[in-house]
């Protein structure tokens, strides 16, 4: 199967130094710091990239399921809202909402909630997160 990867280099500490990482296949680079994590800083962040990774995934496992329900969707659309606070043992992703937006012709409500619970619980990075932190759903069917 396929191994993707990527890498990260800081250079500081933590609270004056600046980040870079990037992928193998070279389409997501960028800088981060401790602002662009923990504040509202320029640059990205591990957690925006969770949030990137798990709407991208959520979306595809939601389109493979209605067509093999027999209902191609037009489009899916999903937003990954990723939570970090700060508890007792440090800073933690705590939660995931994922709010999801399809157009899916000739389906049934009923049927696309069912599509998207179950896409919810088997694309890799919800199964990745499993039992670590809570993920939400809202999936919406458009007109």
């Amino acid at each position: 199967m396929a191994v993707r990867t990527a890498e990260a280099e800081w250079k500081g500490n933590l609270r004056d130094g600046v980040g870079t990482l990037s992928s193998e296949t070279g389409a997501v680079s960028g800088r981060y710091s401790f602002t662009s994590r923990f504040e509202e800083g320029t640059g990205t962040n591990p957690e925006e990239l969770v949030a990137a990774a798990h709407a991208g995934c959520f979306s595809m496992a939601l389109s493979a399921n209605l067509t093999k329900a027999g209902h191609d969707p037009e489009r899916v659309k999903t937003t990954a809202r990723v939570h970090l606070e700060k508890g007792d043992a440090g800073f933690s992703i705590v939660r995931i909402d994922l709010v999801s937006r399809a157009r899916v012709p000739g389906i049934t409500d009923e049927a696309f909630q069912a599509e998207a619970e179950a896409a919810k619980k088997g694309c890799p990075i919800s199964r990745a997160l499993s039992g670590a932190i809570e993920v939400t759903l809202d999936a919406t069917l458009e007109g």
